[in-house]
């Protein structure tokens, strides 16, 4: 028996809830993954802006892979039956002394430790026996005795019309200014730009670096001099190519854009994912992976900001689907992996974190 992460938004673990729990869906992306799943695993869910464990769920059959014609990209398929399915207010808060007290990766930091999430970024990570039978016991706990915990005003959702479809759409609370998350030195965003280019480069990918940043990046390179481009090679219009071409790091093989990055360090994070929205907009069947690069302490803001109404209506697909977050840590943590020179990019598969679930 082995325990695996199962990552729910409120609004997809209350559909799932609604649904009868009985089959769940994963993104396609997660095909290689979800084959190690076996009769009798367990998924300890875990639903995101709540910071809450919600259910146990043991696997009752092999994976299913259904067409996209069918499922479309959530076509990963695995019979369950519930063993926990609590409703979102009886769920377990993160921060309980019965839940962070006890996991391996949570219970040596004080409460305040900013970088926990890492182990919660996706489905089906493999959770260490250890941590997923404190997680089973205490779920077990509440949906014998529960305890009554609210649901916060941010996580509430609203659900709009498309033109074919239902789209789930986040309309983010008024904050202040800064929302009280501390905001890095313009300098360490900086850093991490030159450090995608230099990942990039170190994966033999051609990198672009918009013209006005490349002199402050290449004070800060690391790659080889010739992977920095100066012109890009695309057959695009005017307004496209202006729009790409001010994207922070492009990585690029041959005449095709492989990833782009906007990396964030302003308070608002407009500017970035408006870019990623505005490329979107002009060229909707491009298909390029985004990543917004930001500091774990302005995580939930990015996930809100992609999830607004005017980029979840883009069509054919919303920006959601197309467009991750990545932390600084997790740049470094790519950065420092070794031989790099032999790895591919779907590397940053591993690290990045969808905006939809």
């Amino acid at each position: 028996m082995a325990f695996y992460t199962c990552i729910f938004s409120p609004e997809t673990y209350e559909d799932f809830r609604k649904s009868g729990g009985s089959i769940v869906r994963f993104h396609e992306r997660h095909i290689r993954q979800a084959h190690r799943v076996k009769a009798g695993d367990l998924f300890v869910c875990y639903v995101t802006r709540a910071s809450r464990w919600a259910a146990l769920l043991e696997a009752t059959g092999e994976v299913i892979i259904a067409s996209p014609e069918s499922e479309g990209q959530h076509r990963v398929l695995v019979s369950v039956n519930p063993r926990a399915l609590l409703p979102l207010e009886h769920a377990i808060p993160m921060m309980e002394d019965c839940i962070w007290n006890q996991l391996t990766f949570t219970r040596k930091h004080p409460k305040t430790f900013r970088y926990w999430t890492a182990p919660l970024r996706t489905n089906l990570v493999t959770i260490a026996e250890e941590d997923g039978n404190v997680i089973a016991r205490e779920l077990a706990r509440q949906k014998e005795n529960p305890v009554h915990y609210p649901v916060p005003p941010s996580v509430q959702v609203a659900l709009v019309r498309g033109t074919d479809r239902d789209v789930v759409v986040v309309v983010p609370q008024d904050e202040s200014a800064n929302d009280g998350a501390p905001l890095p030195e313009v300098r360490e965003s900086l850093q991490i730009q030159a450090l995608l280019a230099t990942v990039g480069s170190r994966m033999r990918l051609k990198v672009w670096i918009p013209p006005n940043d490349r002199a402050r990046v290449k004070a800060e390179w690391g790659g080889e001099p010739d992977s920095l481009i100066e012109r890009l090679p695309l057959n695009y219009d005017d307004v496209t190519l202006r729009t790409i071409e001010q994207i922070d790091v492009l990585w690029l093989k041959g005449r095709s854009i492989r990833r782009a990055f906007e990396v964030e360090h302003t308070t608002s994070i407009y500017s970035g994912i408006l870019r990623m929205a505005d490329l979107l907009a002009l060229q909707p069947n491009m298909d390029i992976k985004l990543h917004i690069v930001a500091p774990e302490a302005r995580r939930e803001k990015v996930l809100h900001e992609i999830r607004r109404p005017v980029f979840s209506l883009i069509e054919p697909r919303s920006l959601a689907e197309r467009c991750t977050y990545l932390s600084y840590d997790a740049v470094r943590e790519i950065a420092a992996l070794p031989h790099l020179e032999h790895l591919s990019d779907s590397v940053l598969d591993d690290y990045e974190e969808p905006a939809e679930i």
